[in-house]
């Protein structure tokens, strides 16, 4: 691993535990050239995932840019980040488990809308005013028109 400070590629594992849910591996790193200390995450990844897009182009599948869409989605709602981070987690296993090495982005996009409605109900719309690309209020008029007649059907 190459320190960031000072890009020797001599570092050392100074400590190592899993996170609580042992999806990660944390490992607390040192550098001797410049002694600073700095912490790495480690997780498993079962296979390589390609994403087709909407306009048919493909890019290996981005886990940070799922969590980051995801956690714009959780900003300033009362969820724990661990919660969150779990969230993440099940989502990739799940895309990775799936047995195809090529993704539609539509899936994943509808694949985090299922699970957030069941965690969040604001940071579901969020998320879907992004996705479905909303671009009035009548948009979200009637997104959520329908969110409330589904929830008044449960």
């Amino acid at each position: 691993m190459r320190c960031p400070y000072c890009n020797d590629e001599d570092t050392q594992v100074k400590d190592s535990r899993p996170t609580e849910d042992n999806s990660v591996i944390r490992r607390r790193r040192s550098c001797p050239q410049c002694t600073a200390r700095f912490t790495t995450f480690e997780r498993v990844q079962l296979r390589d995932l390609m994403v087709k897009k909407r306009d048919g182009k493909r890019v290996e599948f981005d886990r940070d840019k799922l969590a980051r869409s995801i956690l714009i989605a959780f900003r300033k709602r009362p969820i724990e980040d661990e919660r969150i981070e779990k969230m993440i987690t099940g989502l990739v296993r799940r895309l990775e488990s799936s047995g195809d090495s090529e993704v539609l982005s539509i899936d994943i996009g509808e694949m985090v809308m299922d699970t957030l409605s069941e965690i969040d109900q604001v940071a579901y719309v969020r998320f879907a005013s992004v996705y479905r690309n909303f671009r009035e209020a009548r948009d979200f008029e009637k997104f959520v028109g329908g969110l409330t007649s589904s929830i008044s059907k449960k």
